[in-house]
C-alpha cells in the first residue's frame, strides 16, 4: 500500500523519538497531532513559509494547554516533512528533539491580569539586570520610548510567567513563551510578543552578545 509523503514523514519522526526513549504517551499525543497538522499539508510545496502558515492555522483549533507540545512537535516535525536529513542529524547530534518534557506549566491566568499586574509588580535583581541591559540595547538602536516601553512591558510578562518554574533553563523558557502564546488573541499582538521574548531571551541568559540581537527580527515565527 502507498504510503502518503506526510505519513512515511510521520512515521520517520515518531521512530526516531521511540529510539531516543520517548514514553508511549509522547508518541501518542506527538502522532494524533500531526495526523491533524498532515491533513492541511497534503498537496502543499515542501516550503518553508507554508508550512508556517498551516501550523500558525492548525494552532487556533489546539487547546491552550497543549500549546507547547503541538508547536514542540512541529519544530521538530518540519526537517522531516522537507526531507532534510542534514537539519535532521544537527538537531540529533544537538539533543534537539524534546523527549522528556519538563513536568511544569506556568501558571494559567489571563492576559489581562498579567497586564494589570504590571503597575504594581516587583522584579528582583536578577530580573531587573536583564531588562535594563535589554532597554538600554534598544535605546542604543535608536528605538523611541514607546517601542522601548512597549518591549520592556512584554519581557516583565515572560519573566512573571517563568518564575514558577523549577529550573531557570532554556527549556522552561521556550515552555513558558509557547504557553503564553495563546493569550494573545490578535495575531499582530502574538508575533510582537515572539520578536521580544526571543531578543530578550539572550539578555535573561547572560549572551555577551545580546545587543546586537535587537531589532533584527520582525518576522514573529512561532516556529523558531
Amino acid at each position: 500500500m502507498n504510503k502518503t509523503r506526510e505519513k512515511e514523514a510521520i512515521n520517520a519522526y515518531l521512530k526516531l523519538l521511540q529510539a531516543k526513549g520517548a514514553s508511549s504517551s509522547l508518541l501518542h499525543k506527538r502522532s494524533v497531532f500531526l495526523d491533524q497538522l498532515s491533513e492541511n499539508l497534503k498537496g502543499l510545496v515542501l516550503d518553508g513559509n507554508e508550512y508556517r502558515l498551516v501550523v500558525e492555522e492548525v494552532m487556533e483549533t489546539t487547546p491552550a494547554d497543549d500549546w507547547h507540545d503541538c508547536l514542540t512537535a512541529s519544530r521538530e516535525f518540519y526537517p522531516f516533512w522537507v526531507k532534510d536529513i542534514k537539519a535532521i542529524a544537527t538537531l540529533n547530534l544537538n539533543s534537539g528533539f524534546e523527549v522528556k518534557p519538563i513536568d511544569w506549566k506556568p501558571d494559567l491566568v489571563s492576559l489581562k491580569t498579567l497586564t494589570d499586574s504590571l503597575e504594581t509588580e516587583k522584579f528582583d535583581t536578577s530580573e531587573n539586570w536583564p531588562l535594563k541591559a535589554y532597554a538600554q540595547a534598544l535605546r542604543h538602536e535608536g528605538a523611541d520610548l514607546a517601542l522601548v516601553e512597549t518591549r520592556i512591558k512584554l519581557a516583565k510578562i515572560i519573566l512573571m510567567r517563568i518564575r514558577t518554574a523549577p529550573d531557570k533553563n532554556s527549556m522552561a523558557y521556550r515552555t513558558a513563551v509557547d504557553l503564553t502564546l495563546p493569550l494573545f488573541t490578535i495575531k499582530q499582538n502574538r508575533r510582537l510578543f515572539l520578536v521580544v521574548v526571543r531578543e530578550f531571551f539572550h539578555f535573561w541568559s547572560g549572551n555577551p552578545d545580546a545587543a546586537s540581537m535587537v531589532l533584527q527580527d520582525t518576522s514573529g515565527n512561532m516556529l523558531l
